[in-house]
Order: C-alpha cells, then sequence, then structure tokens
C-alpha cells in the first residue's frame, strides 16, 4: 500500500491544529488558575453539574472526562481535597461508586463560568465566523465519531 502522503493545504491544516490545541488549553488554564482549577478540574465539575441530581457514576464520568480508571481516580483526589465533589457507594450497589459535586464546588463552578466563557470567546469562538463555527463543529463532531468507533 502506497503511502498517502499530505498535500500542503493538508499539512497546513495538520500542523495548524497541532500547534494551536495545546496554547488553546494552557490559555484557558492560564484564566480558570484564579479559581484553583485546571481545565480538567472546570470539565469534571461541568458534567456532574449537567448530570441527574448533579451526580454520575465514577465509570460513566470516566468515560465522559476520557480517562481511565486510574486517571479518574487521579483527578478525583484533588477535587476531593478541595471539597469540591464527594464521593459516595451506591445504596443498591456496594460495587458501584458515584462522584457528586458539592455546594462549594457548585458555587465556584458558578464564580468560574463566566471567566471561561470569556476565555472561549476570546481564544476561539469569537475569532471565526458562523460558518466557520459550522465548519469547526462538523470537523470535530466527525472527528469525535471516527475515534468512538476504535
Amino acid at each position: 500500500m502506497a503511502t498517502r502522503w499530505l498535500t500542503a493545504q493538508e499539512m497546513a491544516a495538520w500542523r495548524a491544529f497541532v500547534l494551536t490545541a495545546g496554547d488553546v488549553i494552557r490559555a484557558i488554564e492560564r484564566d480558570l488558575q484564579p479559581f484553583d482549577l485546571d481545565f480538567g478540574d472546570y470539565q469534571l465539575l461541568v458534567m456532574l453539574s449537567e448530570a441527574p441530581d448533579q451526580r454520575l457514576r465514577m465509570c460513566d464520568l470516566a468515560d465522559s472526562l476520557r480517562l481511565t480508571r486510574s486517571g479518574l481516580t487521579r483527578r478525583m483526589d484533588g477535587v476531593l481535597k478541595k471539597k469540591l465533589v464527594t464521593r459516595a457507594q451506591s445504596t443498591e450497589d456496594g460495587r458501584v461508586a458515584f462522584a457528586q459535586i458539592s455546594p462549594k464546588g457548585m458555587e465556584v463552578l458558578k464564580t468560574a463560568a463566566p471567566h471561561h466563557l470569556e476565555s472561549v470567546r476570546a481564544y476561539v469562538i469569537d475569532l471565526l465566523t458562523p460558518a466557520e463555527i459550522k465548519s469547526f463543529t462538523s470537523a470535530f463532531t466527525k472527528i469525535s465519531e471516527k475515534l468512538s468507533e476504535e
């Protein structure tokens, strides 16, 4: 099978993604620092805040955050120490553990969210036209679906 080399335009797109994706996340993390949150903590709090009863099974939370079980355990250590999240065993099945956003976690999220939104707008959304946003959404949805298949 012959190698399908990238065209100049494809290479430009790939390099722009590789060089920019990490920078965007780092810029957003920098803006979350005053709230003692990193990008992963913020995403975890958002997932829990949007869940029914503001709690998720640990395995579902790991899947949503694209983390391994051990990766979620490390992520949870920090938010548990900060008392942003609580952990509880299921009363119906002792093998099932839940993570739930705490009142303190909800307050931190409510305080940080407007600043986070400003960052997302400044570094991504407001730089794009509505057509580019539509293309951006379409492209990353296709990529996500492909990765989900694997």
